[in-house]
């Protein structure tokens, strides 16, 4: 039986001497002489690594898999921007940006999202009596992602992420101006996924139809001085427009919203999808991922931690206080002083004007926001490929708590929302109990204010 194998992967068998039933092999370690080698983008083979028994973290979480007994052998694989790890499988809790498998997995690890990142395929080896195991590659590049909004600060780097990604089959990039230059450099990039430029209002139907993920992080960027609300007036238009395109041509697609304030258009988005008749709340998010991963990275700097191993749930909205980072929940366990804690949740609601204050009116958080919307992106790609346990923070439909929005954690399947965790309200700290309760007035009023902006313009529709 032959491997299956995925756009632009490949898989080399080196004959190698190895033991049979009928030459019995010495007595050895588990996992002794299994040894794997990946070959990377347009470089030459990197030296075969030896097998590790130990769990295997990256930046975006873990690379689980099970341990296997099994003859001396040596194998090649190569898969574009692939690493591949026979490992054993740790306890999964629903952490961020995680995968279990009972499966060996590859992480296809790559540059930009860590040594083995969430980018991952599946491989089961089978064993049948006196018979050679068979590889099974999974899943292929099948999938196609739209991002709206392609030729702006966060649409390049992000474009560029998810180019690498090897689970996309087409990347269709969308702006009103300048993306064919953007489609053009990013198409020399040796991955799978065919690059497809779109321009214009009159050219996003063609690019929606057929999607499986649309990310939208059109807009107006912050400039100093502003908060995320004085984006409203420009940015809500911007995404009532492009969601209408959506609810028309791609209503089955997972939608992300990037464009701010998030707090407010994700309420605008739902209520166009309900104008529409096509909105289904398991599959509109907005990405709060960059909440996350700065939480992890700022715990892991001020505790010493390394930052694979660190996760912090961060729930609430995805502006100022209602960020909200649950640092008594952080994996692993880890204690705060008071100081700590108030310093922390502080530098984390404020990150996002300390990188548009750094830059100096020269732009805002794009860089670290496409490598949060990159992650949730694979993460998405994974959920619809069918692994099965998919966590990631986002800001979604819940009831949660009073309020009709709210991020927190979340399980991600095929069809979008899976469960939504809310083990993470139980047993919270003083400090966490009163900031939660602190941000729901202003969290109410973003949500109240999207939803009038969207009945208002249904309104004015109605009435020409």
């Amino acid at each position: 039986m032959q491997p299956r194998l995925g756009i632009g992967q490949r898989l080399v068998a080196h004959s190698v001497p190895c033991h049979t039933s009928a030459s019995p092999p010495p007595p050895r370690s588990r996992l002794s002489g299994t040894r794997t080698a990946v070959s990377l983008l347009p470089r030459p083979p990197a030296h075969p690594a030896a097998a590790s028994t130990q769990p295997v973290s990256g930046h975006l979480g873990l690379l689980p898999s099970l341990e296997l007994d099994m003859a001396s052998s040596s194998a090649t694989i190569s898969s574009l921007g692939a690493q591949a790890a026979l490992v054993s499988k740790p306890k999964n809790h629903g952490i961020s940006g995680t995968k279990a498998s009972s499966s060996i997995s590859f992480g296809l690890g790559s540059s930009f999202l860590g040594k083995t990142a969430s980018l991952r395929a599946s491989v089961t080896t089978r064993f049948a009596p006196k018979a050679k195991p068979v590889a099974r590659i999974l899943p292929e590049a099948s999938y196609k992602v739209a991002v709206l909004g392609a030729a702006g600060g966060i649409g390049q780097p992000l474009g560029l992420l998810i180019k690498m990604s090897p689970l996309v089959s087409e990347l269709r990039l969308y702006d009103i101006a300048n993306v064919k230059g953007v489609a053009a450099d990013l198409s020399h990039c040796n991955t799978p996924s065919q690059v497809m430029d779109f321009t214009g209002p009159a050219e996003l139907a063609s690019c929606l139809k057929g999607v499986d993920v649309v990310v939208i992080p059109a807009g107006v960027p912050r400039k100093p001085g502003m908060t995320r609300d004085d984006l409203f007036n420009i940015n809500a238009g911007i995404v009532k427009s492009l969601i209408e395109a959506v609810a028309d041509n791609c209503p089955e697609a997972f939608i992300h919203i990037i464009s701010n304030p998030v707090n407010s258009t994700v309420p605008i988005a739902a209520e166009i999808l309900k104008q529409k008749g096509v909105y289904n709340p398991k599959k509109l998010f907005g990405v709060s991922t960059l909440d996350v991963v700065r939480a992890n990275t700022f715990v892991a700097q001020k505790k010493g931690l390394k930052l694979i191993d660190v996760d912090v749930p961060v729930v609430g909205g995805h502006a100022g206080i209602t960020i909200l980072p649950l640092l008594s929940k952080t994996r692993p366990s880890v204690t705060f002083t008071d100081e700590e804690t108030e310093e922390l949740t502080k530098r984390i609601q404020n990150a996002g004007t300390e990188v548009v204050e750094a830059k100096a009116g020269a732009g805002s958080a794009t860089l670290s926001m496409a490598y949060a919307a990159a992650r949730f992106v694979e993460s998405s790609l994974r959920a619809l490929a069918g692994d099965p346990d998919v966590y990631e923070c986002t800001y979604v439909q819940s009831e949660l708590t009073e309020l009709p929005f709210f991020a927190s954690r979340v399980k991600l399947g095929k069809n979008g929302v899976e469960s939504i965790i809310s083990s993470d309200l139980e047993g919270l700290t003083e400090y966490e109990a009163n900031a939660l309760e602190a941000l729901k007035p202003e969290l109410k009023a973003s949500i109240e204010k999207g939803i009038e902006f969207a009945h208002k313009q249904q309104g004015a529709a109605a009435s020409v």
